[in-house]
C-alpha cells in the first residue's frame, strides 16, 4: 500500500538530484557553457543563444505535455522515456565535440546546440511529470524538506563536479576537455535516471477528461488563466525572476576579460556557487514554508549579487557573486515549483504547471537580449543595471502575493 512521505521515495528523489547535478553542472550557464561556446564562436550573441537553448527548449512543449498528462493516472512510465531521450541528447554533444571539434567549428557548434535543444525540449515533458510526482508523493510540509534535500544533494554533487571540471579544463586542451566532460557525465546521469524510475507512484483518482482536440485544451487553459488572478500575478513575478538571465551568462566573460581565468578558478567558482546553494537550502530555505516569502528573499539575494558585479574587479568579489547566485537560484527553483502546486486543484495541476512554466519561462530567452545589448553597446554595466531594475520590479510583485493557507 502506498505511503505518502515515504522515506524511501525521499531517498530516491535525493539520489536522482545528486547524480543529475553531478552530470549537468559541466554545462552550467553561468560558468563553463559560455566559455565553451566562446571557444567555437567569438559572438556574445551566440553565448546568449546557447544559454537559452539549455533551458528554453522546454517551454515549447509543456502545454502539449499537460494536454495529455491531465488524464494520466500514473506518469512514471512516460518519465522513463523522457529520461532516455535526454541522455541520448547529452551524450551526443560529447561525441560531436570529440569527433569533429575544431576541424569544423560551425558544424560542432550546430551539433552542440541541437543536443542542448533536444535535452531541454524533452525536459518540457519531464517537468510536468516531475511536478505531478512531487505533489503525489509528498505532503505540503514534507515537500519543502525533500526539495531542500534535493538542492543540498545537488549542490554537493556540483561541488564535486566543479573540482573534476577544474582538473579536466586545466590538464586537457580545448575542445577535447569539453568532450570528455560531457561523455563522462553521461554515465552519472544514467545512475540518477535509473534510480528515480524505481520510485513507487500511487494511482491518481481525480483526473480530468482530456479534450478531443489540443486547440480546445488551449482555449480552456486560457479561460482558466483569465479567471485566476493569483496565477496571473504569480506568473508575472516568476517571469521577472528570470531577468537574472539577462546578465548571468556574461558575468564569467567579464571576469575573463578582467583577470586571467584559469581552469582551477572556473572550477572554484562552480564550487562557491554550489556552497551558496547548500548554505541557502540548509540554513534558510528548508526553514521557510511560506513560498511567497522565499520568492521575495531570492530576489533580494540576486539584486545584491548584480550590485556587486557592477564594481567587481578581482577573484574574491566574483566568488562572492557566485555564492549569492547559488543562494538565490535555489530559492527561485523551490518557491516556483511549490507555489504552482499549492494553488492548483489536483485534477488541474498539470495545466497550472504548464501555464506557469510556459509563460514565465519566456524569461529564459533573456540571454539573447543580453548578448545583443552587449554586442552593440559593449557595456557589462548596462546589462547588470537592467537586470537589477527588473529584479526590483519582480520583488515588488512578489510582495503582493498572499500566502496560500
Amino acid at each position: 500500500m502506498f505511503k505518502i512521505d515515504d522515506p524511501k521515495n525521499n531517498t530516491k528523489n535525493v539520489v536522482h538530484a545528486f547524480f543529475l547535478a553531478l552530470a549537468i553542472t559541466i554545462a552550467e550557464p553561468s560558468t563553463i557553457l559560455p566559455l565553451m561556446v566562446h571557444h567555437f564562436s567569438d559572438s556574445v550573441i551566440m553565448v546568449g543563444v546557447f544559454a537559452s537553448l539549455l533551458r528554453g527548449g522546454a517551454i515549447m512543449i509543456q502545454l502539449y505535455a499537460a494536454f495529455h498528462a491531465q488524464a494520466y493516472k500514473r506518469v512514471l512510465p512516460y518519465l522513463g522515456k523522457v529520461f532516455f531521450f535526454r541522455w541520448v541528447s547529452w551524450f551526443s554533444i560529447g561525441l560531436s565535440i570529440f569527433f569533429i571539434g575544431d576541424s569544423n567549428k560551425p558544424l560542432t557548434l550546430f551539433l552542440i546546440g541541437a543536443g542542448l535543444f533536444f535535452f531541454s525540449f524533452s525536459a518540457g515533458f519531464g517537468a510536468i511529470y516531475f511536478k505531478e510526482l512531487q505533489a503525489k508523493l509528498f505532503s505540503k510540509e514534507y515537500r519543502g524538506t525533500t526539495m531542500a534535500n534535493r538542492q543540498i544533494a545537488g549542490s554537493v554533487a556540483s561541488i564535486i563536479s566543479g573540482g573534476v571540471a577544474g582538473y579536466v579544463l586545466n590538464n586537457y586542451e580545448a575542445p577535447l576537455n569539453y568532450a570528455y566532460l560531457f561523455m563522462v557525465s553521461s554515465v552519472f546521469m544514467v545512475i540518477g535516471f535509473l534510480t528515480f524510475v524505481t520510485i513507487e507512484e500511487p494511482s491518481k483518482e481525480n483526473v480530468s477528461v482530456k479534450e478531443k482536440e489540443f486547440k480546445t485544451f488551449i482555449r480552456n487553459a486560457m479561460l482558466l488563466l483569465k479567471k485566476d488572478k493569483r496565477l496571473q500575478q504569480q506568473i508575472l513575478a516568476i517571469f521577472l525572476s528570470y531577468s537574472y538571465f539577462l546578465s548571468m551568462p556574461f558575468v564569467i566573460l567579464n571576469a575573463n576579460s578582467t583577470f586571467t581565468l584559469t581552469g582551477w578558478m572556473l572550477g572554484g567558482f562552480i564550487t562557491v556557487q554550489m556552497l551558496g546553494s547548500i548554505i541557502g537550502s540548509t540554513f534558510l530555505w528548508r526553514k521557510i514554508n511560506a513560498y511567497e516569502k522565499m520568492l521575495s528573499l531570492s530576489f533580494i539575494f540576486m539584486i545584491i549579487a548584480f550590485s556587486i558585479a557592477v564594481f567587481a574587479d578581482n577573484v574574491y568579489s566574483y566568488a562572492l557573486i557566485f555564492l549569492l547566485f547559488g543562494i538565490a537560484l535555489d530559492g527561485f527553483n523551490i518557491s516556483g515549483m511549490n507555489l504552482v502546486i499549492e494553488i492548483a486543484q489536483e485534477e488541474k495541476r498539470p495545466i497550472y504547471t504548464a501555464l506557469q512554466t510556459n509563460i514565465a519561462s519566456l524569461g529564459l530567452f533573456f540571454p539573447i537580449l543580453g548578448g545583443i545589448i552587449l554586442k552593440y553597446i559593449g557595456s557589462y554595466t548596462v546589462i547588470y543595471a537592467m537586470s537589477i531594475v527588473l529584479l526590483i520590479l519582480g520583488f515588488a510583485v512578489s510582495t503582493q502575493l498572499k500566502k496560500i493557507k
